[in-house]
């Protein structure tokens, strides 16, 4: 994983600010990404966010695709799906859905990842779908921990 991927609300493995939970104001946190080397062949980012240490497995929080190559940050609520596709979140929602752990301290990691291709997947795409449609065209990737508990 070469894309460093930073926020301006949190560093790698702090607390996620109560403001971007479903305890406060349940928006989308800033998030930027640059690579390490110049790449040409990039059509296209995916970004997700899940907590790992959800009971019942993986939950995921938001799911966006075919982001466009020239960018390289989504603004603090930034209403991107004009710019890009928006899947679904395990809420059954096309939508950011903050940390909520339902008890202790779960990690979120948000990953970006660089792709050779536009997925043009729809409202019902899920997590679990574009990684298998995403396989083979995967240039690099980077991640972001942050943590959050009620």
């Amino acid at each position: 994983m070469s894309i460093k991927i930073v926020s301006n609300a949190f560093k790698q493995g702090e607390m996620i600010p109560l403001k971007y939970t479903c305890n406060g104001e349940n928006i989308s946190p800033q998030i930027s990404w640059r690579l390490q080397s110049d790449n040409k062949k990039i059509k296209s980012f995916v970004l997700v966010l899940d907590d790992p240490d959800a009971p019942n497995g993986d939950w995921v929080h938001w799911v966006v695709f075919d982001i466009p190559a020239e960018k390289t940050e989504i603004t603090e609520n930034e209403i991107i799906k004009d710019q890009c596709g928006i899947g679904k979140n395990s809420w059954g929602k096309n939508e950011y859905g903050g940390p909520c752990p339902s008890s202790g301290t779960h990690r979120y990691f948000f990953r970006i990842y660089a792709l050779d291709t536009l997925l043009v997947s729809g409202e019902t795409t899920t997590k679990d779908m574009l990684m298998k449609t995403m396989k083979g065209h995967v240039l690099d990737s980077g991640e972001l921990m942050g943590k959050y508990s009620k």
